[in-house]
């Protein structure tokens, strides 16, 4: 939204900072699954990932709508729906990380053209964009070029995700390698070794 991928420790001290004073009823230990100050120190320490509270948290600090459109499952969770905010941000979900979506008016523009902020309609969508932004998502398991035209001189900047499922990690304590997620979660189950870096 700021053009600034430099933000996340700004936004951690956000989310800690809004969640314990903005409802500390609906933020209690019981929705966030640790005491509050436990929660704080867990979101500033940038080796750990936020979800669906985070971009709740988010949504309202910004008076935006956060669309994050999961590639696996194909479906869209968004955040803020509801408080009547008339604009809405893009995110990819590939089941690990979060990345923002940005249109940009021709291959090869400055990122500072990019559009990370779209206007809602009062059908409570964002145009055609949206569908073409579901179409990028189910695209997102086939082969697929670094860029995607959306049309004549609208165009869709995106990265490629990590498929959670296949990806290949070498445990950084005993160097074992272990393919997907669910073969790492019973590596550290096993082992207790909880550092791994992915690998090609």
């Amino acid at each position: 939204m700021d053009h600034d991928k430099n933000k996340a420790p700004e936004l951690r001290q956000v989310i800690a900072v809004k969640q314990w004073e903005s409802d500390p009823t609906k933020y209690s230990e019981a929705f966030l699954g640790k005491p509050n100050e436990e929660y704080c120190a867990w979101i500033l320490d940038s080796e750990k990932w936020g979800g669906a509270i985070e971009l709740s948290i988010l949504a309202d600090y910004y008076g935006r709508e956060l669309a994050a459109y999961d590639i696996q499952t194909i479906r869209c969770d968004l955040y803020g729906q509801g408080n009547n905010y008339s604009e809405r941000v893009m995110l990819i979900y590939d089941g690990l990380h979060y990345d923002a979506l940005a249109m940009s008016p021709f291959e090869g523009a400055p990122e500072e053209f990019d559009q990370t902020i779209f206007a809602v309609r009062k059908d409570r969508t964002i145009g055609p964009v949206e569908r073409l932004v579901l179409n990028l998502a189910r695209d997102q398991t086939k082969a697929f070029p670094s860029h995607i035209f959306l049309s004549s001189a609208i165009f869709l900047r995106k990265r490629r995700y990590t498929d959670t499922s296949n990806f290949t990690l070498r445990c950084g304590v005993c160097q074992i390698g272990v393919v997907g997620q669910k073969e790492a979660m019973e590596h550290a189950q096993a082992t207790g070794h909880i550092n791994f870096q992915e690998y090609r």
